[in-house]
């Protein structure tokens, strides 16, 4: 028994030690950063407790509120449109249309590209001579015509617009595997005691896909919150940081050499996720035990 427990133990502990190295450490090293005033262009470093936090809280017009603002906005709208949008999708490809194998693979094939990738191209698509604009323009749409990535009313929603194209194929793939697991017996019991498509939504399907909305929510809010690629390879932040969020900020805050700052900003993020993941994990289990 004891053997068995050894040779076991070889396989977790190399596993273990990575992690610790490579994440565990780094994040408490973070942590403890958070709460000094290290800054590249001045000597010394000195422990300033919550000092870092307050000026994040309380700078009234800074960068740092205006990111933390525009983290939630983006955060909210992307996992109402993502969720909603693939939840569409895949009761549209869950059966009924001949060709809806390949319908998933082109509604799942922006995930597969890397985000840096999509927004180099998006940027061409967006810029104010770009293929957009000029269908806009061609069709007689000339009062809706606008650079997209520059403007104060347009530059984040384009963000927003790019990372649910971008994403809404893959929540259509966790809700289509869900909602074939729905057995058809209970579709067929419930059209012969006359329910409806509607009624066969709310009673049948939505129950059913409680537990996959419920991690595709989690899941899209976490990366809402941790956003950073997308926006970066769009605008990096601006114009003028009307995109700016937690995770470009802290990117420029190591730039500039701010490390008390930049680790006190993702302390701020780590802890959110944490939160998120645990309610998930709550809420997950919650089902399971009702089930």
């Amino acid at each position: 028994m004891y053997k068995k427990k050894f040779y076991g133990m070889r396989f977790i502990v190399p596993a273990l030690i990575l992690y610790t190295v490579l994440y565990i450490i780094p994040t408490i090293a973070g942590m403890v950063i958070s709460f000094t005033d290290w800054n590249v262009t001045r000597p010394g470093i000195h422990f300033v407790g919550l000092q870092n936090y307050a000026n994040i809280f309380m700078s009234k017009g800074g960068p740092y509120l205006a990111s933390l603002k525009h983290t939630a906005e983006f955060t909210v709208v992307t996992v109402i449109l993502k969720t909603l949008l693939g939840l569409g999708l895949a009761l549209l490809l869950n059966k009924g249309l001949r060709s809806r194998n390949v319908f998933r693979m082109i509604f799942f094939l922006p995930y597969a590209l890397a985000p840096l990738i999509i927004g180099i191209s998006f940027v061409s698509v967006l810029k104010p001579d770009g293929p957009l604009n000029t269908i806009l323009r061609s069709v007689g749409l000339e009062a809706l015509v606008h650079s997209w990535l520059a403007e104060k009313g347009t530059a984040l929603g384009s963000t927003m617009a790019v990372e649910v194209w971008r994403m809404a194929g893959w929540n259509m793939m966790i809700l289509l595997a869900g909602l074939q697991m729905i057995p058809d017996e209970y579709y067929e019991a419930s059209s012969i005691d006359g329910a409806g498509p509607w009624k066969q939504f709310w009673k049948i399907t939505l129950p059913f896909l409680r537990a996959p909305l419920t991690t595709v929510i989690v899941l899209n809010t976490i990366h809402g919150l941790r956003v950073f690629d997308i926006i970066y390879s769009l605008t990096g932040g601006g114009p003028g940081g009307l995109t700016e969020v937690i995770n470009t900020q802290v990117f420029k805050e190591f730039g500039l050499g701010r490390y008390g700052m930049a680790n006190a900003l993702n302390v701020i993020i780590f802890l959110v996720t944490v939160v998120i993941a645990l309610g998930m994990q709550k809420a997950l289990r919650g089902k399971e035990d009702n089930g």
